[in-house]
């Protein structure tokens, strides 16, 4: 017998639950009613509450790609959506279907099923099949037990021929991470969030900020991830359904907050130092830049501006800097910006110290400071009234002056250093145990909240060396935290921030060159920080940083200046791609940095390649990761056919190939059907827009691209005050269409001049940009015909 529930909140079409045919691993082999253990105890207009054995099961239904489920004990009452999650479930269409051994929940793209039997939850596919499932429910821990188990854990058995990415960013040059234990504990270099995704198209939050382990199919014979967690009242986690990454992520930010579109001016190079000590300095970095005319668009303030002994006062040294208002003012005419370090540490008998520790905002111990010698304490960010006083000094003191954003440094919270302290401090809403990995989500919501109050006309911005699930809707960039200058650790980084970019939030660099050791005239450094810098232009954000003698574009000799001023010189002809993926990224769940696994989920070689990426969907980037290298293997994934970025040679997927790669140049493979803009050689980036864009266009499958732009700053575009331009290739017919412009914004030009160039042997970039077609655009449709040949000539149609 069949029963079916519908939600009683749901419009429009009705999803239908497809039955599973076959018994899944782990599903129960009771088949009779009688003999179930678990009962319906409530329908509700979202979803269902089971009884189970030892408590009570939850499944949610929080939007089309989103299902939560909880199980706690019967006496807890329902547990809290804790402090990522915004909103509350979505009015979606849904199901609840019922048969002998199992209930069906199933909505139009997902479905989850809870067996009768034991209470165990099950996501399907489309097609029925298991993707994931919780394994034995003797494994659900709602109280006390013993270490290493943890508080709270659950175990889930996985599909065979998955690939798991995610779970933060980690150092130990991992991409996939099955065979493989990763422990999900705030530190400098090492960010813990608890999300993953599948590259059988899927996703799961584990919805706990305490320590966390995530054995992922450990031993490797195992097709099973486990969690196990420190803390918390019973099992709360999402699944969120796909097939595509885009849609997986895209629910998760649906459910934790969207990522708000970057200030044009951010995708720009970023200028830092450990550490810029006065006023003349900071502004002298900036002149010698324009006048050598390397593009630059942001110089950093370090930390210790301060006096010392004011750590946390968030004033500037008036001997060191006797005007940061005259500073920033001079810096902003020469089209520069800056951020400023901040941290969440007070050195004693500051005002701002009595004033947080007279709204109980700080925590009662005095920490030693990791560097330099010193103690001071640490405010509680789980405080609203805290957070406000906090951010209440650095507007007031910082933000008046002009500084365009802010450095949160120490953000994880570092504390005295010794990672596991925060399990020890009370918290406004809790156990430091309890909410331990959540410090840095709380601290950017400070700063990102008041910003956006205090200072409407700039899009805030925020560096962050720690992050926690829903950090991107506080337009926060973490940054991979004071690694050292060597090979193997840039080879680590590259796994690392593709691994962060799968947890849903999409802003992420490392310190160019490394922040530990390296001089612009050793040699040997050369040629680490130039494959380092190509590396870069390949991230979110594009930032030079580190320790000793200053690491500018100019310092390095000029002999070893050329590849340096060629990769910034690429960055900034990306800028129409950059700009445009960034909407795509606030709009659509996309993201920058994606394994070549979740964008070819049926090529089982693509599934682990560490030391290739794609930025964005289309173009695959394959650092030079190896000391004295000058060529490396690269694969490309089956699929489709790649164009070699630099000579334009088509190029079969599913191969490997050797490609060239002398010091000047990174190895950069087009997917076939790609439609990249690349922009002009500009100083800084607002110069872009109304400069010419070429288009590039790679035959071998049809094609789509949405131009973006907007006033470049400022909260406009959230008002609608965007511009946006279809292109579209058929690949059939040899036609690029260029759409009609939609939308407006002000000081939008009236017209734009496209460059489209069919892509070939002999035309790859800078070899031959001169042939193509030129397009005078005034907003109307337009469609190009390209030469079947490839050759690289485009006919108006």
């Amino acid at each position: 017998m069949r029963h079916t529930w519908i939600g009683a909140a749901v419009v429009g079409a009705i999803a239908s639950a497809t039955p599973v045919s076959a018994q899944t691993p782990w599903q129960s082999s009771e088949t009779q009613a009688p003999a179930a253990r678990t009962t319906l105890e409530q329908k509700t207009s979202d979803g269902a509450r089971f009884r189970v054995p030892g408590g009570v099961l939850r499944v949610t239904v929080w939007g089309e790609r989103a299902i939560r489920v909880t199980v706690a004990a019967a006496r807890v009452p329902e547990l809290d959506t804790g402090l990522a999650v915004l909103g509350s479930p979505a009015r979606v269409a849904w199901t609840m279907t019922e048969d002998a051994d199992r209930f069906v929940i199933a909505t139009a793209a997902m479905r989850v099923m809870v067996a009768k039997a034991d209470g165990r939850v099950a996501l399907l596919g489309a097609d029925g099949k298991p993707l994931i499932g919780e394994s034995d429910p003797v494994t659900r821990r709602l109280g006390d037990a013993p270490e290493p188990d943890g508080r709270v854990q659950q175990r889930f058995e996985i599909g065979g021929g998955q690939a798991i990415y995610g779970l933060g960013q980690h150092q130990a040059g991992l991409l996939d991470y099955r065979g493989t234990t990763v422990r999900l504990q705030q530190a400098n270099t090492d960010v813990g969030v608890p999300v993953f995704v599948s590259s059988a198209g899927y996703g799961l939050f584990w919805n706990n900020p305490a320590v966390t382990d995530v054995a992922v199919a450990v031993p490797q014979a195992t097709d099973r991830i486990v969690f196990r967690s420190q803390a918390g009242e019973g099992i709360d986690y999402f699944l969120f359904g796909g097939p595509d990454v885009d849609d997986v992520i895209g629910a998760y930010r649906g459910l934790t907050g969207q990522a708000p579109l970057m200030a044009r001016w951010t995708w720009g190079l970023w200028q830092s130092k450990e550490r810029y000590g006065s006023q003349a300095e900071l502004l002298g970095v900036a002149a010698r830049y324009r006048a050598m005319k390397i593009p630059l668009d942001a110089v950093v303030q370090d930390w210790q501006y301060w006096k010392p002994g004011e750590w946390g006062s968030h004033r500037m040294d008036p001997a060191r800097y006797p005007d940061p208002q005259g500073m920033l003012d001079t810096l902003h005419r020469q089209n520069v910006h800056s951020i400023v370090s901040i941290w969440p540490r007070f050195d004693r008998d500051l005002d701002t110290t009595s004033a947080l520790d007279a709204v109980g905002g700080l925590y009662a111990k005095t920490y030693p400071n990791v560097y330099p010698a010193g103690e001071g304490r640490w405010y509680d960010a789980f405080s609203k009234t805290a957070r406000a006083t906090y951010w209440r000094f650095v507007s007031e003191r910082l933000g008046k002056a002009g500084f365009d954003g802010y450095w949160l440094d120490g953000s994880e919270a570092e504390l005295g250093g010794h990672w596991g302290e925060m399990r020890d401090v009370r918290t406004a809403i809790g156990s430091g145990a309890d909410v331990y990995n959540a410090y840095p989500l709380m601290h950017t919501s400070a700063v990102h909240d008041g910003m956006t109050t205090d200072f409407a006309a700039k899009r805030p911005i925020i560096l962050t060396r720690s992050a926690w699930a829903g950090q991107q809707r506080n337009a926060a960039i973490t940054w991979s935290g004071d690694v050292a200058g060597r090979w193997d650790v840039f080879r680590a980084q590259i796994p690392a921030g593709v691994n962060f970019s799968m947890t849903g939030i999409p802003y992420w660099s490392a310190d160019i060159g490394g922040f530990f050791g390296g001089s612009p005239e050793d040699p040997a450094y050369q040629e680490l920080f130039t494959r380092w810098l190509q590396f870069a232009v390949f991230n979110p954000m594009f930032r030079i940083h580190g320790t000793g003698a200053g690491k500018e574009v100019y310092s390095f000799p000029e002999p070893a200046r050329g590849p340096l001023l060629d990769a910034v010189a690429l960055r900034y002809r990306l800028l129409p791609f950059l700009y445009a993926q960034s909407w795509q990224v606030t709009q659509h769940g996309a993201s920058f940095l994606y394994p070549a696994g979740m964008a070819f989920p049926h090529d089982e070689v693509a599934r682990d390649l560490r030391d290739e990426y794609l930025f964005g969907r289309s173009i695959l980037v394959s650092p030079v990761v190896e000391k004295s290298a000058t060529s490396r293997q690269v694969y490309l994934p089956a699929g489709t056919d790649w164009y070699d970025f630099w000579s334009g040679a088509r190029l079969t997927g599913g191969t490997r190939v050797a490609v060239n790669a002398p010091i000047g140049q990174i190895p950069l493979h087009i997917a076939a059907g790609t439609i990249l803009p690349l922009g002009q050689r500009v100083q800084y980036t607002e110069l872009s827009p109304a400069l010419p864009t070429e288009l590039r266009v790679y035959r071998g499958r049809d094609g789509r691209f949405t131009l973006y732009d907007d006033a470049g700053d400022g909260q406009g575009w959230r008002r609608g005050e965007r511009a946006t331009i279809d292109l579209a290739l058929d690949d059939k017919t040899g036609t690029l269409t260029i759409g009609a412009r939609q939308g407006h914004y002000p000081g939008m030009p009236a017209s734009r001049i496209f460059h489209v160039v069919a892509v070939g042997a002999g035309n790859g970039v800078g070899l031959g940009e001169g042939i193509g077609r030129t397009i005078a655009y005034t907003g109307k449709s337009v469609s190009v015909a390209l030469d079947a040949d490839g050759s690289g000539a485009a006919r108006r149609r």
